[in-house]
């Protein structure tokens, strides 16, 4: 095979990671991000402690227990005049008393707002999973978009290796055939030319891959510094359809859900101001010893221990009609929730159809790039004949080498924007999988 017929092949051969001593899969990257992350760790912090309130001790269902201890010494100096007019008196009178003992409160009735009150630090809890699952989807989304562009830069870098390996065969052939007086030193130097802007090219693109493989360390919250090699080829579904999308989107949307889920709260704080109208029973128990010594009085000493009981019930009559106030606003926040769950569908509705949209035209682009760079192919193979027998110019074969450069470059940026629609589609629908 000709030689420069042998480095336009190297446009078809994929990049081999045989060798590689790094390689990281997209797989990989999520699995390091969803153990790392550090907006994922913090999130999962927030569920342990919505799991740690949602109790009934919290909620104010189970009773309190209490251990009580008191001690009271004092020493006075005492003057006391009885009723019988007899005066006692008495210097650094001491008194002394001892009270220790458990007490027990219980508030049986509440008018059910203990229940509303549990139900709702369950919710909440559920709320947190929710969260959790929103930062892992987007978190996946952004690391498996920071991935593909890796990958997509590193393509376009080897397009940018194969075209200056071209431009170096040109070099070569412009340089030969100024020596037998076939070509002017301008052609050498018009070829000289081309390939310093292909090696330019090559040292931007560089640059940009190492700047995304440190983005991408960081969102993987490993050192930055770790340089590795990433798959070349991907593949991407061409086979979303919009109605199964919207069906999934109205289950499985993790803003409408959390939206739902807000409303169930208004629901449950309604329950709870209401129940605020009813009366408040409250069972009372201990048992307690007591014990007291005086140096002056009719009782030098006295101990005593016995239970305690009995029952408390209270009653809002009025307190500023601050209950109606309240009763009103949580009213007010669960209509407000139901609107806001009808304008989350509507936006949610609108921003896929949006994105299907985006994503038809990525596929029509991907079918369109591929004709396109079969064209710039034979039209660079018509070209390259007619350069080797010198019927056209260095310049004109340059032009053909740009454009079956660029048409293999926009072939992967439309594989590469497919590959996004479709990644933002599932993170939309909340069903982001690899």
């Amino acid at each position: 095979m000709n030689k420069i017929y042998y480095l336009l092949a190297l446009f078809f051969i994929p990049m081999c990671n045989a060798f590689s001593q790094n390689v990281l899969t997209a797989q990989d990257a999520v699995t390091i991000a969803l153990e790392n992350n550090f907006d994922v760790l913090l999130t999962k912090k927030d569920v342990i402690i919505a799991q740690e309130n949602a109790t009934y001790g919290n909620a104010g269902i189970l009773p309190n227990l209490t251990a009580n201890f008191t001690q009271n010494n004092s020493s006075q100096n005492s003057k006391q005049t009885q009723i019988t007019g007899e005066v006692r008196e008495l210097e650094n009178a001491k008194n002394n008393s001892m009270n220790y003992g458990v007490s027990l409160g219980w508030t049986i009735f509440d008018g059910f707002g203990m229940f509303a009150r549990y139900e709702k630090l369950n919710q909440l809890k559920s709320r947190s999973d929710l969260e959790l699952k929103s930062v892992i989807l987007t978190t996946v989304g952004d690391v498996l978009n920071m991935y593909y562009t890796i990958v997509l830069e590193e393509n376009l870098l080897h397009t940018i290796d194969s075209s200056i390996a071209i431009s170096n065969d040109r070099l070569k052939t412009a340089e030969n055939r100024f020596q037998i007086g076939k070509a002017s030193k301008l052609e050498v130097l018009n070829v000289q030319v081309n390939l310093n802007e292909d090696q330019s090219l090559r040292l931007k693109k560089l640059e940009t891959i190492a700047n995304l493989k440190t983005e991408l360390n960081r969102l993987m919250a490993r050192d930055l510094t770790i340089d590795f090699d990433v798959e070349y080829q991907f593949q991407f579904n061409e086979n979303l359809q919009i109605n199964a999308l919207l069906q999934e989107a109205s289950d499985q949307n993790i803003d409408l859900q959390l939206i739902k889920l807000d409303k169930r709260l208004a629901e449950l704080e309604q329950k709870d101001v209401r129940s605020k109208r009813l009366p408040v029973v409250r069972l009372n128990s201990g048992y307690n010893f007591s014990s007291s010594e005086s140096s002056l009085g009719f009782v030098s000493q006295s101990n005593a221990r016995g239970l305690t009981y009995g029952v408390t019930a209270s009653l809002n009559i009025f307190d500023g009609f601050n209950q109606r106030r309240s009763e009103r606003v949580a009213k007010q926040m669960v209509e407000k929730a139901s609107i806001q769950i009808e304008r989350s569908k509507e936006l949610i509705n609108a921003t896929i159809l949006k994105a299907y949209q985006s994503y038809m035209t990525n596929i029509s682009l991907t079918k369109l790039e591929e004709r396109n760079e079969k064209i710039a192919k034979q039209n660079l193979n018509i070209t390259l004949d007619k350069y080797k027998i010198g019927t056209i110019s260095a310049v004109e074969f340059r032009d053909a080498q740009e454009n079956y450069v660029n048409a293999v470059s926009r072939l992967k940026e439309a594989n590469y924007q497919a590959k996004l629609s479709e990644i933002g589609l599932k993170e939309l629908v909340g069903n982001l999988d690899l």
